[in-house]
């Protein structure tokens, strides 16, 4: 049980983050004209900016947040911000962004839908791919009430 708890939770992250830095990288080398998302924004402004504004800022959010929790040693912030406290601003400001991504994520994904211009240009790729992110994302969220006993416990 050990081995897979450090597996998955001390050396995944840093493959799967590999993996993603460096297949994005030879993507972009080599396949670059095919490197693009075709665009919906002319097609049907209404309540785009709304719902691209919010799935973005809370994705940027939230990826930060990640990086900066994945990447942040417990000696640089244990001196003057407990482990809970920590945990507790990880699971506000990540919950904010997360549900801002969610928003934003039914918005977009509402629009791709409903909307029969947008809906005449969609691929199945692109319904797909904002389904598993708004999934992704809602399933994210349901983990914060579930973290919150966890104060106190180290």
């Amino acid at each position: 049980m050990h081995f897979l708890n450090m597996f998955f939770f001390d050396i995944y992250p840093y493959i799967a983050g590999s993996v993603f830095l460096i297949g994005s990288w030879l993507r972009y080398d080599y396949g670059q004209y095919t490197w693009r998302a075709a665009s919906s924004q002319m097609l049907d402004r209404k309540g785009m900016n709304l719902a691209s504004n919010l799935f973005h800022i809370g994705i940027l959010g939230i990826f930060a947040g990640h990086f900066l929790g994945m990447l942040t040693p417990h000696w640089m912030y244990e001196a003057f911000l407990p482990v809970d406290v920590k945990q507790k601003m990880a699971m506000i400001a990540g919950g904010a962004c997360g549900v801002l991504t969610l928003v934003g994520g039914i918005l977009l994904l509402k629009r791709r839908l409903f909307s029969p211009r947008v809906r005449a240009t969609t691929t199945g790729a692109d319904i797909l791919i904002l389904s598993l992110l708004v999934i992704q994302c809602a399933l994210g969220l349901l983990t914060i009430p579930f973290l919150r006993p966890a104060y106190g416990r180290e």
